[in-house]
């Protein structure tokens, strides 16, 4: 941690607080909440970019720590620096989506073709992250028929065709009509249920807690994680959302598209198998 702390400093390039001092995933450290009251260091929001199928964007950045030692402030104070810095925090990720085809849905008519397709690709990620991991994964019913490199997602080994044959939840008759339209259910060993998600792409973010309630109203007490999924610029709706009374029993994380398509890109590079549930927490933010 400090070896990367000593090289950003000697760069004069912007820390992230996140990883840099070893927080988790938009967790402020208590390091960097000293860093930040001291007279060398501010804080700002970086531009961030953001690759998907070569095609490059530059988006709201996440909080990093910037050091000015030729312009110190007053001890004791955290200050914002304005800044046209642009950055790659995992210069080595590109996110492809090959070959994707939309369902013709009802439900979706009244959403443009762009913000279907971003919520299709992120349903993609969490398949193959979810099948990478070793979890059983259900997509929602009326979306198991987008067409994913000539193939339907509904045929992608792992992918739960019907819940009724899922040991888990096959006994619960309400939970599984409350759970057809819930965009992604991961379950694991006919066990565990590592985390119930809803994609929330422009929509929104009601909507996705009002079905995952219902569902947690109609399955019985079990451990998992209620996940909203969202665009990184969606995180003040996400969290504002999330605490309104009659939702603070889902104890809501907040998962990210930086994060999903980061998880992601690591699954295909990686490999990686054998993780321990908590893996999944160092992705996703408690808001709650």
């Amino acid at each position: 941690m400090l070896w990367r702390l000593a090289n950003a400093i000697q760069a004069n390039q912007p820390i992230n607080a996140d990883r840099t001092l070893g927080a988790s995933y938009n967790t402020r450290s208590v390091l960097e909440s000293l860093l930040a009251h001291t007279p060398q260091f501010y804080y700002c929001y970086p531009g961030r970019i953001e690759s998907i199928n070569s095609k490059t964007k530059i988006k709201e950045g996440h909080k990093h720590l910037l050091w000015r030692p030729d312009a110190p402030h007053e001890n004791g104070l955290a200050i914002q620096a304005e800044t046209d810095i642009v950055i790659s925090e995992i210069p080595s990720m590109e996110v492809y989506y090959d070959s994707l085809v939309l369902p013709q849905s009802k439900e979706n008519t009244n959403l443009d073709i762009e913000t279907r397709r971003r919520h299709a690709q992120i349903q993609i990620a969490l398949y193959f992250i979810g099948q990478q991991l070793g979890f059983r994964t259900w997509i929602a019913q009326n979306d198991k028929g987008l067409m994913y490199q000539n193939k339907r997602l509904g045929e992608y080994e792992g992918v739960i065709n019907r819940l009724e044959e899922e040991v888990l939840i096959k006994s619960h008759a309400d939970a599984i009509k409350a759970a057809l339209l819930i965009d992604c259910i991961w379950f694991k060993n006919g066990k565990l249920m590592p985390a119930v998600m809803e994609v929330e792409h422009s929509t929104g973010v009601t909507s996705g807690l009002t079905r995952m309630l219902n569902f947690k109203n109609h399955f019985p007490p079990f451990p998992t994680r209620y996940v909203i999924v969202a665009s990184d610029d969606d995180r003040k709706k996400v969290i504002q959302e999330a605490n309104k009374p009659q939702f603070k029993e889902l104890e809501v994380k907040f998962f990210p598209y930086s994060a999903v398509e980061e998880l992601y890109s690591l699954c295909q590079r990686r490999k990686i198998q054998g993780v321990s549930q908590e893996f999944l927490d160092s992705f996703m933010e408690k808001v709650a």
